[in-house]
């Protein structure tokens, strides 16, 4: 069965992290990535944590092909809370400068910095102050159960303890 329409918007707006894949060099390349909703894209960045030198093989693959997908998922022993989400897309490279960006990229930040309190503590922007925005194309959805959509979509609203 598929997700509800309202556990799908919950996830886009709440859910923490997503695997970003791009077309990569020799095949599928999947990544876990953070992002937010915000300027109708989901926006993720290329931000201050450790990474290795040189550009980011995930910037590299959507200059060439910018057709992406985000897997959102949720395993458990109980198999009837069992769910998935996958988001297809138009990703893009936009640079972010840390003073007078545009209005989209503003939202992001501001939308990413909300969501992520760990961003007081770890630069939003690397040193190349890189967002990639994606522009959802297409959305496919399961979910074992009525219940298991029903118990996401309480997991994910505002201010619910948190037990999944």
């Amino acid at each position: 069965m598929e997700l509800l329409d309202d556990a799908i918007e919950a996830i886009l707006d709440r859910w923490p992290v997503a695997a970003l894949a791009t077309a990569g060099d020799r095949g599928p390349h999947a990544v876990p990535v953070v992002f937010a909703r915000a300027a109708g894209a989901l926006w993720s960045p290329i931000d201050g944590k450790p990474k290795r030198d040189g550009e980011l093989a995930r910037i590299r693959h959507i200059r060439r092909d910018p057709r992406v997908s985000l897997l959102f998922s949720h395993y458990e022993a109980d198999w009837t809370r069992l769910w998935w989400l996958r988001a297809d897309g138009e990703a893009e490279i936009r640079r972010a400068p840390t003073e007078g960006c545009g209005a989209e990229e503003a939202a992001a930040l501001a939308a990413l910095r909300r969501k992520y309190p760990q961003y007081e503590h770890v630069a939003l922007l690397g040193p190349d102050a890189l967002l990639v925005r994606i522009a959802v194309t297409a959305q496919r959805s399961w979910c074992a159960s009525e219940e298991g959509s029903a118990a996401l979509l309480a997991y994910l609203s505002p201010g619910a303890v948190r037990d999944l």
